[in-house]
């Protein structure tokens, strides 16, 4: 069964629309005009191996928060939506990530309870074009669009730009594993509920 999520998202400051593939190559395409959020969705899609399309026209004349915010709502929309009923997958994942002298922890659970615990600190208030605030902005709003539980902790780091990217990449690696099928469940979830 293929994994693949198209959602598409209107409002008066957003015109977003993302195809999400689980099962890919890491093959991206992203236009958000957000160029450092477009550089952290590369590597997500690289280091997840995840195909990801992704176009944001969004109000950057006011700011990035609508724009880096709201991909965020539609890419958790995907992910639950492209893992369907869960069944067999390995559901819990965890990645320590080095980027040069950043280090982050990122460990996530696909449980249908969302939650977003958030550790990570930034020196300085931008990042390329981007706020530095939105990097949390983002993960909390994939978390409880898509009803997952992630902790991002930063280990390391002064580099404003390593320190979010490990974030990202970390995140990336987590959802990789978590995602794929473990054959001894046969068909079951990964939980005594019997359900996710």
């Amino acid at each position: 069964m293929d994994r693949i999520a198209t959602v598409e998202r209107v409002t008066k400051e957003t015109d977003i629309k993302l195809t999400l593939n689980l099962d890919g190559a890491g093959q991206c395409h992203c236009e958000t005009g957000v160029g450092f959020f477009d550089h952290m969705i590369d590597g997500f899609a690289r280091h997840g191996l995840f195909d990801v399309d992704f176009t944001c026209k969004g109000d950057l004349q006011v700011d990035s928060h609508h724009t880096v915010e709201d991909c965020g709502i539609v890419l958790g929309e995907a992910i639950r939506k492209a893992l369907g009923d869960k069944k067999s997958i390995r559901r819990f994942a965890s990645c320590i990530l080095p980027m040069d002298d950043a280090l982050a922890l990122c460990a996530i659970d696909l449980s249908g309870r969302p939650y977003l615990a958030f550790d990570v600190t930034f020196s300085d208030t931008r990042i390329g074009d981007m706020a530095s605030e939105m990097v949390r902005e983002f993960f909390y709003a994939v978390s409880y669009a898509g009803m997952l539980n992630i902790h991002l902790k930063q280990l390391s780091g002064e580099n404003n730009h390593h320190i979010a990217e490990s974030c990202f990449k970390a995140f990336a690696k987590a959802m990789c594993e978590a995602t794929r099928y473990e054959e001894r469940l046969g068909g079951g979830v990964w939980s005594t509920k019997g359900a996710l």
